[in-house]
């Protein structure tokens, strides 16, 4: 008799993990739910939580699931997308081992520090304040992942190494002239003026041969993009066409009126440009103007560059007045 007693205990204890793990493995459904677990939240809240978003059907199995698995691991806290009526072994999983879901944030090449500055802003589910505004130029454009809660400045520091990063390794590659381009500074800014000159990357390593040659020459740079930046500081786009005027305008960074570079970026260049400044298409081009079909033409001399600039302003009419 008590024999049987212990064989009907033992069947009891087996049907019920049969009928538990049955239960942690329900099926699912293609419903999508994000749910966010805040820090300190405690397993039961969490449980809770689950079952009225309709991941789970009932708190208590993820709860028995949770203080019978051995070694218990922590609950983690964070964003997490599940489906509706998830097993609930995988949803245990997947917030013990930290799943949560990952984001992105994009800095398009020659956006400024305060466009990245202000798109870190608006994103609700960071953190923090940003209490250090990197320097111009120095935030490298790419794609960053991040996950809810992560801090704005920390995020922003991670643009700035990944640039000084990259920025050391094109500078040991480079096969530009050392005694025009002397330091990875020098690149990094002139990088930033032809990243603001054009979006075609068959351009790029040659617009960088036109402004070095000048550089060597020690003729102005006479860059467009450098006089809007005078203008703005790189706070906000230019509202407007430039103006004659402006190419007066007194200012460091207006390379009409000053040999040399400006005293820093105008722009944070991409890897590309960064590249072409440091291996320059070696050339006699001094001169450039748009072609009206998303490139430049390129001259050796100011009397050409002057008779594609009359096509250039010929052509613009043309298109304005349609």
């Amino acid at each position: 008799m008590r024999w049987f007693f212990v064989f009907f205990i033992l069947g009891l204890f087996a049907c019920a993990f049969i009928k538990f793990s049955s239960h942690l493995h329900e099926g699912v459904t293609e419903e999508k739910v994000t749910i966010i677990i805040k820090p300190g939240t405690s397993s039961y809240n969490i449980a809770e939580q689950l079952t009225q978003n309709g991941i789970l059907s009932y708190p208590w199995k993820f709860l028995i699931g949770y203080w019978l698995t051995y070694p218990r691991k922590p609950l983690i806290a964070g964003e997490y997308l599940f489906t509706k009526k998830s097993a609930t072994a995988e949803v245990l999983a997947k917030i013990q081992e930290g799943r949560t879901v990952v984001r992105k944030f994009t800095v398009p090449e020659g956006w400024t520090v305060a466009q990245v500055v202000a798109g870190l802003q608006e994103i609700e589910c960071l953190t923090g304040a940003i209490e250090t505004i990197p320097l111009e130029g120095s935030l490298l454009p790419e794609t960053y992942f991040y996950a809810y809660g992560d801090d704005r400045q920390s995020l922003l520091n991670r643009m700035q190494a990944a640039m000084t990063e990259n920025l050391q390794q094109l500078w040991q590659q480079r096969q530009s002239d050392d005694q025009i381009i002397q330091t990875p500074q020098m690149a990094l800014i002139l990088a930033s003026i032809v990243e603001k000159e054009t979006g075609l990357e068959s351009e790029r390593s040659r617009i960088a041969g036109v402004f070095i040659n000048r550089l060597r020459l020690k003729m102005p740079l006479q860059s467009d993009p450098t006089v809007i930046y005078a203008l703005t500081l790189g706070q906000k786009p230019l509202d407007r066409a430039l103006l004659r005027g402006d190419l007066a305008l007194l200012s460091a960074y207006n390379t009409y009126r000053i040999v040399g570079l400006p005293p820093q970026p105008i722009a944070c260049p991409g890897k590309e440009s960064l590249r072409a400044v440091l291996n320059p298409l070696i050339s006699d081009d001094l001169y450039f103007v748009a072609n009206g079909k998303g490139g430049h033409t390129f001259s050796k001399t100011l009397a050409e560059h002057n008779q594609h600039v009359a096509k250039w302003r010929q052509f613009n009419q043309l298109i304005q007045k349609r």
